[in-house]
């Protein structure tokens, strides 16, 4: 199997949340916080590696300036296809992960009934590139040795793969704006109020330009809203879920 996949008991008959981690991020790396939404809410979970990442295969070619465009329409749809056949879904994405879940949804997939993005990008800001330059020194003074706990030998290419791609000269004009008034589902983004990876500008683009965005910046918390503020951000994705997203059940 190309994709290492994790799912989590639920309600079949109701929406499933599909979880996609960050950059650097697989399965484990999300901690408790699918179980526990999960458990919140009623609902099923599904939570996957991409390509490059944790348990699954390694990269098949080098990582193009395309990568978020085609772990958004290529390969999640495969892992639906495969793994959620004709289920309604939720997706939870955080960071690249967000990134993915807006483009996605922006195909307007009928099958979508929510979004809910945590640090999620839709532009380049010096923030960003700051961010990575200092996650590059880190991983030059082997501070960042522990991504092979989780990626095996695949952590040394994957690094390269995100922040190259991140810090190219090309990239800097990358820009997802374009697509968020094509989603037309609920759509909630969160943001720490102290990420060091985006400013308030990418919650507001987010919210402000697709159909139905909402925002909420979580006070005291960084990059990882789930793992940094989790209480509060379970309680946020959940009650977003039970108002927007889930029919009503009769």
């Amino acid at each position: 199997m190309r994709h290492h996949c994790r799912h989590i008991a639920g309600d079949a008959s109701r929406p499933c949340l599909v979880f996609l981690h960050e950059g650097l991020g697989c399965e484990p790396m999300w901690k408790s916080f699918p179980d526990r939404l999960c458990e919140q809410t009623g609902l099923s979970g599904l939570v996957y590696d991409r390509q490059g990442h944790g348990r699954s295969a390694p990269f098949a070619k080098a990582r193009s300036v395309h990568y978020l465009h085609e772990s958004a329409l290529n390969e999640l749809p495969e892992i639906l296809a495969s793994q959620l056949p004709n289920r309604d879904y939720i997706l939870i994405g955080h960071s690249d992960g967000g990134s993915i879940a807006l483009l996605h949804a922006a195909e307007q997939a009928c099958r979508l009934k929510g979004v809910i993005t945590a640090a999620a990008h839709v532009f380049v800001e010096d923030i960003t590139l700051a961010g990575i330059r200092q996650a590059v020194a880190a991983w030059r003074a082997g501070k960042l040795a522990g991504l092979s706990l989780y990626h095996g030998d695949k952590a040394e290419v994957l690094f390269h793969a995100w922040a190259d791609t991140w810090l190219k000269p090309a990239f800097a004009h990358w820009n997802i704006e374009y697509a968020l008034p094509s989603i037309a589902c609920p759509l909630l983004a969160l943001q720490g109020a102290e990420d060091h990876y985006g400013s308030a500008a990418q919650l507001d683009a987010i919210a402000g330009k697709s159909q139905n965005g909402r925002q909420i910046m979580l006070l005291n918390c960084g990059h990882s809203p789930h793992l940094e503020a989790p209480q509060a951000t379970l309680e946020a994705m959940a009650d977003f879920i039970a108002a927007h997203c889930l029919p009503a059940q009769i």
